[in-house]
């Protein structure tokens, strides 16, 4: 393992590491078992490209794993616990993973989608299914003694759906280790995170998404973690209260379902030990950041970014109390944001255009497998977009004030609708459809589908269960309404900003 966890299992090797809601681990048993993930990954091979895949719910081992593929220079590639198999063998195909590690309740799909994808390899910890390697078995045949930390590191490829329905791999710019970077010293840079300033990070959220992740940075770099299995507004409450928390990520949505809580319950929790609550995903609305402001205190630090890019803005509570509605400045290793107009033309501050952003070594964000979508983000070499619009004002402070792409965000969770509207338009009742977001309070959005019929129209259950039997559960739409036409262009191209205005008028 790489030097700081060994430092930790030398200084406090009894100290609690990792918790979540079944176990405590303490520094040597992080250090002992992320040593043998390490060894076994090595012993087993895992491919020239090193990719290995993860798909599970929220554990202490979910963190292991992904803490163990980075100390074996192995690049991990998680995976939303909500696909379904022919969703999760797509992504394992594309990123040609060799290793699929999974939990209890993700074991039968995931076996299913490793022979669907033909990966050789399949561990899973807490899980009986025939197909699947045992997680404990498979680590007690590898060594716990430290690995090479002196091998390239390399970096998380997640997916993130694409505009033609198919998912797409993203390595992050931000967060992800420059070529030629050893893994000891990817480890060590990751002390300077902001949330690695404070001991005792909570992980509220889904382990296969951006944000999240950074609980298993933490870990890595010798810093405390407790993880909940799924988010609870009152027992996030208890946790930060039991564990005297320090630093959390969330989106909205778990702040409104926390101001959602009565009074009695709020008051019965001290949250007063937290020191950074670095809130991303969907845009917050105004009042609901405030009211979290006024009971948090001046704590929040809003993150604007994508998979594809890492956190490209930041803006604290201080500055945002100043600049309500701005998502910041940019941020290392980003040193520039601009709008600009259809031609690529740069926009004076404060002018609406496209937001685009510079790294300070000239790179732009890039899709596996998928040449055009990264040439479609480059405004020109050394500029990309990720296809927001706002303005930029005098003092570099951004803000955003409508998507470019068709993309909604449901309770901080990207959703595509070409995806959601290729599955639509198989079932034999569907003439068109398009897929847009309307306003959901809990959720941000919620998905709603305008749907052609062929002729009778179609059973709205039988839509929706045309829908779950090909998506997961999150991508299935909430609501369905049938519509004469969808007033395509000569060009058979849909304007989702015309479909979207009806449904938000203070847009």
């Amino acid at each position: 393992m790489a030097i700081v966890h060994r430092e930790r299992a030398l200084e406090a090797p009894g100290e609690v590491a990792l918790r979540d809601d079944r176990v405590e681990l303490s520094w040597r048993d992080v250090d002992r078992t992320v040593n043998r993930i390490a060894n076994a990954l090595r012993d087993s091979g895992s491919g020239p490209e090193r990719r290995v895949a993860v798909f599970a719910r929220n554990s202490a081992e979910t963190v292991l794993a992904h803490a163990g593929l980075i100390h074996a220079g192995c690049s991990p590639v998680p995976a939303s616990f909500h696909l379904t198999a022919p969703e999760l063998a797509y992504i394992l195909e594309d990123s040609h993973a060799t290793v699929l590690f999974v939990g209890p309740e993700t074991a039968a799909i995931g076996a299913e989608a490793a022979r669907l994808a033909g990966v050789p390899l399949v561990v899973g910890w807490r899980c009986d299914t025939g197909a699947v390697t045992p997680w404990t078995g498979w680590l007690a045949a590898a060594s716990d003694d430290d690995p090479p930390s002196d091998v390239p590191a390399l970096p998380f490829l997640s997916y993130t759906s694409g505009t033609t329905g198919t998912p797409k791999g993203v390595n992050a710019l931000a967060g992800s280790p420059v070529p030629g970077t050893t893994v000891d010293a990817y480890v060590r840079s990751m002390r300077s995170l902001p949330l690695a300033q404070w001991p005792g990070h909570l992980v509220v959220g889904p382990l296969h998404h951006t944000g999240p992740l950074a609980g298993v940075r933490l870990v890595a770099c010798g810093m405390p973690v407790t993880v909940l299995e799924r988010f609870d507004a009152e027992s996030v409450l208890a946790a930060v209260d039991r564990y005297r928390i320090a630093t959390s990520l969330m989106v909205p949505t778990h702040f409104h379902r926390l101001l959602s809580l009565p009074d009695e319950v709020r008051d019965r929790y001290d949250v007063g030990s937290l020191k950074l609550v670095t809130h991303t995903g969907a845009a917050c609305p105004r009042d609901v950041k405030q009211a979290m402001i006024d009971w948090f205190g001046p704590v929040l630090f809003d993150s604007y970014g994508g998979s594809e890019s890492g956190p490209l803005c930041g803006i604290s509570s201080a500055d945002w109390l100043r600049r309500p509605g701005s998502v910041g400045q940019v941020r290392p290793p980003f040193v520039r944001a601009v709008a600009v107009d259809a031609d690529g033309n740069e926009l004076p501050a404060g002018v609406e255009g496209r937001l685009a952003f510079e790294e300070r070594d000239g790179r732009s964000v890039a899709y596996l497998n998928a040449a055009q979508k990264t040439s479609d983000a480059l405004v020109r070499p050394g500029l990309f977009t990720l296809g927001d619009v706002g303005y930029v004002d005098d003092e570099g402070f951004v803000f955003i004030t409508d998507r470019e792409t068709d993309m909604i965000i449901s309770g901080g969770v990207n959703i595509y609708p070409a995806e959601i509207e290729n599955v639509l338009v198989t079932h034999p009742g569907v003439a068109d459809a398009a897929v847009i977001g309307v306003p959901d309070a809990d959720m941000g959005e919620s998905v709603h589908a305008l749907v052609v019929p062929r002729e009778r129209t179609p059973d709205v259950a039988d839509l929706v269960e045309h829908c779950r039997a090909s998506l997961a559960g999150y991508k299935v739409p909430r609501s369905i309404e049938f519509r004469d036409d969808l007033g395509r262009s000569t060009m058979g191209k849909l304007t989702k900003r015309v479909l979207r205005a009806p449904y938000w008028p203070q847009r």
